[in-house]
């Protein structure tokens, strides 16, 4: 089985001050929404906000608003789509653990300048469009041979330093050394020892320590699901809280997941999904730039009953609100 390896390219935010094709407001309900809009100072076709931070004071200065994260996504038609995420006072919530503080929690240096290589493997295979990969064996192996290369030493270093390795990603000061810890952390050989590391680094308050332990995470569960005979289980919880999370990256990594336990039938999965990201899912199918709206658009019809045959003739046919309006009928959801 395999899967495609998601790519986040992130435009810069002051460089040439790229143009708006269109801003994405999440997290909050219209009211809110259409405030957050206002306070932005900006809209389509605009440049850019010059201040990523001052953008999101203004935004996290509103009434009802308790944080705000925003960030730019290259292209859509050679403009960048504006992401603002918005964690609503009284809303959903996807709960943060503290950074970690161990000074003495480390990698060796033969570990960082493997994740470095594999990372320039990673960017040239991106921009060739080359990123499928393979779960099978609960990490990733890629068909890109730089990429393949590079994580079959990413293999042996994680089983060399497994016992570094599993306590950067959870416990080490330094956010570099965690989030490169977490990746590794997916090609341990104790893979139940990982997973729990994993679940927690999902908490990370740093959104790449996030990004990397989701990404680690998703083929250890993908052994637990398809080699049951393993006796591994990852609980999909984090997973579904993520699909609340104010970062872009957290929702995108989470539903390339939480697909994966849908597909085989994990109902435990399905069932906390209904209960805890159904709004969530729903504004990120409707969300304009059509590769980030696929993944939940499918995972919402697969919940639903509705079959590929029809969600992919209503998708090709420009028809996706229907199917979703169909589902919230059916859900009875109101947000």
């Amino acid at each position: 089985m395999r899967a495609a390896v998601l790519g986040l390219v992130l435009a810069g935010m002051a460089a040439g001050q790229p143009r708006i094709g269109w801003i994405e407001v999440f997290g909050a309900r219209r009211p809110v929404a259409e405030r957050v809009r206002k306070a932005l100072g900006v809209k389509d076709g605009d440049p850019l906000p010059k201040s990523k931070g001052e953008a999101e004071e203004r935004i996290e200065a509103l009434d009802g608003v308790v944080r705000a994260h925003m960030e730019a996504w290259c292209c859509e038609q050679g403009r960048a789509v504006l992401y603002v995420g918005v964690e609503e006072r009284g809303g959903a919530r996807f709960e943060l653990r503290p950074a970690p503080r161990d000074e003495a929690a480390s990698l060796p240096e033969e570990v960082m300048t493997a994740y470095a290589d594999f990372a320039d493997a990673l960017a040239r295979a991106t921009a060739e469009g080359d990123l499928e990969e393979d779960l099978s064996r609960g990490h990733s192996l890629m068909r890109n041979i730089a990429c393949r290369v590079a994580q079959q030493r990413l293999e042996a270093l994680a089983e060399l330093h497994e016992a570094a390795v599993l306590r950067a990603a959870t416990e080490a000061e330094d956010p570099e050394t965690r989030a490169v810890a977490a990746y590794f952390a997916g090609y341990a050989p104790d893979k139940a020892a990982a997973a729990n590391r994993l679940q927690l680094a999902l908490r990370d308050p740093e959104p790449a320590v996030r990004r990397n332990a989701a990404r680690a995470l998703k083929g250890i569960a993908y052994l637990a699901l398809t080699r049951r005979e393993s006796g591994l289980r990852v609980q999909p919880t984090w997973f579904v809280e993520m699909l609340n999370s104010i970062v872009l990256s957290d929702r995108l990594e989470a539903v390339q997941a939480l697909a994966m336990y849908v597909e085989r039938g994990d109902e435990g999965a399905a069932a906390q999904i209904r209960e805890r990201a159904l709004p969530a899912l729903f504004e990120m199918a409707r969300w304009r730039h059509l590769p980030h709206a696929l993944p939940a658009y499918l995972l919402l019809g697969a919940l639903g009953g509705v079959a590929p045959e029809e969600l992919e003739k209503a998708w090709a046919a420009g028809e996706r609100e229907r199917v979703l309006a169909r589902l919230e009928k059916q859900w009875r959801l109101s947000r």
